[in-house]
């Protein structure tokens, strides 16, 4: 495959990410391999650091493709069982009000017997909760 096949090849992927930080580093990439512009330059257009250009160029060198997505994040699994994981999500998008985050802990409390501190189990980070 010569560079020009590479070049289309990765601009059509480029195009088809639907993940907003995977496109970002896409673009990093096609400027800085395939066009040949400095890659401190293309940061400073994304509003992005030297650092993190570096960084990404490295990753997408050692894994290619796969090296732009972000890794799987670790830590520890819920204890809630999946069927009352189901219960708790379908009480909550199927109420027409608004919850509280105390609600929220103490439905979890009943359903489940569990407790979760508030702020883990509704935090950005955590996955419990997610796609409510």
């Amino acid at each position: 495959m010569t560079i020009v096949d590479k070049k289309t090849s990765f601009e059509r992927f480029c195009r088809t990410e639907k993940d907003a930080k995977v496109k970002e580093r896409m673009l990093l990439v096609l400027n800085v391999v395939y066009y040949g512009r400095i890659a401190s330059q293309v940061a400073r257009t994304l509003h992005k650091s030297k650092g993190w250009a570096s960084q990404w160029l490295k990753r997408y060198r050692e894994k290619g493709l796969d090296g732009l997505k972000d890794r799987p994040k670790g830590g520890r699994h819920p204890k809630i069982p999946k069927q009352v994981e189901y219960r708790i999500r379908k009480t909550l998008k199927e109420s027409n009000t608004g919850w509280s985050t105390k609600q929220v802990e103490e439905l979890i409390i009943h359903e489940s017997g569990i407790r979760y501190h508030h702020n883990y189990a509704l935090s950005p980070n955590s996955n419990y909760l997610a796609g409510i």
